[in-house]
């Protein structure tokens, strides 16, 4: 197998504390898999040769019953050596593996489902890239190459999450939603909060690229399993997508909004343009749709600035949270030096006066002679640039206001160390 290098940061915060003989611990979620569950453990357990070859001083296998109904607890518990941590009632996935990785005793925490789709075997090659490597997540994915089982929809899925994930993240991740990983114990804190259900692994990985964890990809195969799949389109897909959202949000506010601003301010532009263009060929009755094109520009106009400039400013506020400078943001490199948004000020202003000059000059027109029905249009853009341009300087004003904030520890840091001086009679 080849490492993926498409999802891979150059800030790894790996340390390799124990790269003597690091324990491997293997989180297995269970719930209502007596069917499968004897062979994933001793699959697992028929593994340790190959972990020993590797580097890897022990193996620990834990179950995690999530509530089963069925034979799955006392399965497990007739597995010598198998750890069984039990809930009392069915809590989800994420739960049951947030519950192993607290009782975990390795350096080197592992998981994978319980129902057989995914192969114990290429835990080796994993943690070999782990140790090597020194990286701090090692995913094991269905879509870098291996041979996948993996029903159309759910490719599709995949492929929308995976989209989604490198699009806000700004860097290429090839399976966001995969249920096999090796990851550093010691990484926990910069990946938790985690939900509960089947949603804990695409936030996982979105939390890895914002927090700028050193993640590398293996293809692996990958079968479906037998039986119904516990994961529902519809409703686990909505929250795979809401938790990806809110969870850059966290982050990287720009990056969502700002695109949902642009793509605002883009659709307004194109309606007006339109409308500009019919109003130039002499068209002055614009009929219903025409009215509510202008409505719609003036609207999204309007909405695409305030978005755009609310992900900005929420930039910011997330700088001061986390104590690190402002993220990039929207496009990954800056295009513009400085960012986009310390130009906000002269732009919010030069709309808004653009605006005015507009008002000022239909008002003229209006006293010598010329019909309202020939200035209607231009008043509305006008008030569109008025609206905009305030926009703009309110959110330049207070972006300043963080930014300044952000900088004053650093700065009473950087003032407090005594200056060098001529001591010298």
């Amino acid at each position: 197998m080849t490492t993926n290098p498409g999802w891979s940061s150059t800030a790894g915060t790996a340390v390799d504390q124990h790269a003597a003989s690091p324990i491997l611990s293997v989180i297995i979620p269970a719930l209502n898999e007596e069917g499968g569950i004897a062979n994933i453990i001793q699959r697992v357990q028929a593994i340790e040769p190959s972990l020993k070859e590797v580097g890897i001083g022990g193996l620990e296998v834990i179950v995690v019953d999530d509530g089963s109904r069925d034979q799955t607890p006392r399965i497990v518990a007739s597995f010598p050596g198998v750890r069984l941590l039990r809930h009392s009632e069915n809590r989800g996935y994420g739960a049951a593996l947030k519950t192993g990785f607290a009782h975990a005793r390795g350096e080197l925490l592992a998981f994978l489902d319980a129902d057989g789709t995914y192969p114990p075997e290429h835990f080796a090659e994993l943690c070999r890239v782990a140790i090597d490597q020194r990286a701090d997540i090692v995913v094991g994915s269905r879509r870098s190459g291996g041979v996948s089982e993996m029903p159309l929809l759910r490719r599709v899925g995949n492929l929308l999450w995976s989209s989604l994930v490198s699009l806000i993240g700004n860097q290429r991740v090839a399976d966001p939603a995969s249920g096999m990983r090796v990851l550093r114990q010691e990484i926990l804190p910069h990946l938790y909060p985690l939900p509960d259900g089947l949603n804990f692994t695409p936030v996982m990985s979105t939390r890895a690229v914002h927090e700028g964890l050193k993640v590398i990809e293996l293809p692996i195969t990958y079968r479906e399993r037998v039986g119904r799949s516990k994961l529902s389109i519809i409703r686990d897909g909505s929250r795979f997508l809401s938790t990806i959202l809110w969870t850059t949000l966290e982050y990287n506010p720009v990056r969502v909004l700002g695109l949902i601003g642009l793509a605002a301010l883009g659709l307004a532009g194109l309606i007006g343009l339109t409308i500009i263009a019919l109003r130039l060929q002499g068209v002055t009755a614009l009929g219903s749709w025409g009215v509510f094109g202008v409505f719609s520009a003036l609207v999204l106009g309007v909405a695409g600035a305030s978005i755009f400039a609310l992900g900005a400013t929420f930039n910011y506020l997330v700088s001061l949270f986390h104590r690190k400078r402002v993220r990039e943001g929207l496009f990954g490199r800056p295009l513009f030096t400085p960012s986009l948004d310390q130009h906000f000020g002269w732009i919010g202003l030069l709309v808004g006066l653009t605006g005015l000059g507009l008002a000022g000059t239909s008002l003229a027109l209006s006293f010598s002679g010329w019909d309202i029905a020939r200035l209607w249009l231009w008043l509305v853009v006008s008030a569109l640039l008025c609206l905009t341009g305030l926009q703009l300087v309110i959110s330049w004003i207070v972006m300043r206001v963080l930014e300044k904030l952000s900088e004053r520890e650093a700065r009473v840091a950087e003032e407090m160390r005594p200056a060098t001086v001529d001591s010298r009679a």
